[in-house]
């Protein structure tokens, strides 16, 4: 199961600093890679608006 991101993202990048295998990349907003996406909860952890939840 891997993570998604809503609108709450205000593109910080603290999740893409956090992602133990790199799969979050920043375009408008983060981007979640659900093929490399370990489900660690991390970037949950992180993210200061809380727009990081698991599928």
């Amino acid at each position: 199961m891997a993570h998604s991101v809503n609108e709450s993202c205000v593109a910080c990048g603290a999740c893409v600093d956090t992602c133990p295998v790199g799969a979050i990349t920043m375009e408008d907003k983060a981007v979640v890679n659900a093929d490399t996406c370990i489900d660690c909860g991390a970037c949950e952890g992180v993210c200061p608006t809380g727009a990081i939840q698991a599928e």
